[in-house]
């Protein structure tokens, strides 16, 4: 089946007890039992709801994986992936990981005693050489967030098998239609599903899914217990999301190529990172394993304040957290997405405080790139 006819028919595309074209939004807490001996296949949506069921079944499909879980945000979802291991466990995880992720592991993890290592993920040789007897898994992300460093996926997958190690990563900026690591080996993906999969700025999700089905079971033990399930509102936004996906990024992608094309030109930008120019680090690599270099564009203006007053100078994106709505938003990640981070850190990753991260919408790019030169001309002028 094509990718995009899968996300409209993943095999929970209507309801099954009514045949309605949509999922219902089954707002309900607990669920009468027939026979109290026997409980049916829901009891209490904390473990299960139908409309949250109908939203894991189409991830796991999505995702070419066996089990999909939905949590109520992506740090929700990371941060349960996080629960399958114990005090004493050693995780290598690539240095250039979103905010959120560097900050739980390095305090509340952290006081769990999970021992991290952060590495430079881009060279496969820097992982294995970070890997200890009490190593229990691999994390990574590709692009990475918000440097859009590319990592070898198929490499770490065999790094993992090589030393028995659970292979995860977040693929938030991919999404399973541009990108599935499951297929490439990986054992779990996580998601941030307000960004692209939502695709519309007005929900908090995470998703997650497992490659096997034991694996499965277990954090979907921790869900349970946890209890950081999403609610039945947003998974069904996520799902009218999901429907849209395929058009929504080949355009917003589309739109990135040609916007990022244009910055390469102005000599207001130090540099330009995004996956799908040919002189991005990586760019083969991210070519044999993702379809496109996706809709996030970082570029470098040549200090704080020249970042600062250009985000106060554009009118058409957002400058806001987040990104994969279908407007565009500017971020600024010294305050936004890597506050959590110390400046010192921030800086040795090469998050400048001239960065600027882009999360390209769905406007025409013709009229994203005017209003991004008016904001740049303004700035020249006032040197």
């Amino acid at each position: 089946m094509n990718d995009r006819t899968r996300l409209i028919h993943s095999g929970r595309d209507r309801d099954p007890f009514t045949g309605a074209s949509s999922i219902p939004i089954y707002q309900v807490s607990t669920f009468d039992q027939r026979d109290p001996e026997h409980l049916g296949a829901y009891d209490y949506a904390r473990s299960d709801n139908p409309t949250r069921e109908a939203l894991e079944q189409t991830i796991a499909v999505l995702e070419g994986g066996a089990r999909g879980l939905a949590f109520a945000s992506g740090m929700a979802a990371t941060s349960s992936v996080l629960l399958l291991f114990q005090p004493g466990d050693h995780l290598v995880v690539g240095k250039d990981c979103y905010g959120g992720t560097y900050r739980i592991l390095t305090t509340v993890f952290k006081r769990w005693q999970l021992d991290v290592t952060f590495v430079d993920s881009t060279d496969p040789e820097n992982v294995r050489r970070a890997i200890t007897p009490s190593t229990r898994a691999l994390f990574v992300e590709s692009p990475a967030n918000p440097l859009l460093q590319v990592t070898d996926l198929r490499a770490m997958a065999e790094i993992a098998r090589e030393r028995n190690l659970m292979a995860i990563t977040d693929n938030t900026f991919m999404t399973p239609y541009l990108q599935r690591p499951l297929e490439l080996g990986f054992d779990v993906v996580v998601h941030s599903a307000t960004k692209f999969l939502g695709g519309h700025s007005d929900l908090i999700a995470g998703l997650a899914v497992t490659r096997e089905e034991g694996l499965g079971r277990r954090l979907r033990a921790i869900q349970n217990s946890f209890g950081a399930i999403l609610g039945p509102q947003d998974s069904w936004l996520v799902l009218r999301g999901i429907k849209t996906l395929a058009v929504r990024l080949e355009a917003q992608q589309q739109a990135a190529q040609q916007i990022a094309c244009w910055l390469l030109r102005r000599p207001e930008i130090r540099r330009v990172l995004y996956p799908g120019l040919e002189g991005h680090a990586g760019h083969d690599v991210h070519a044999r394993q993702a379809r496109g270099g996706g809709a996030v564009i970082s570029f470098e203006l040549s200090d704080g304040p020249a970042a600062v007053a250009f985000l106060k100078r554009v009118k058409l994106p957002l400058v806001a957290v987040s990104l994969g709505g279908v407007e565009s938003i500017l971020s600024y990640p010294a305050t936004m997405s890597h506050a959590a981070m110390p400046r010192e850190e921030r800086l040795a990753r090469g998050i400048t405080d001239g960065l600027v991260r882009l999360s390209v919408g769905l406007e025409s790019a013709d009229d994203l790139i005017a209003d991004l030169d008016d904001a740049l001309n303004t700035l020249r002028s006032d040197v």
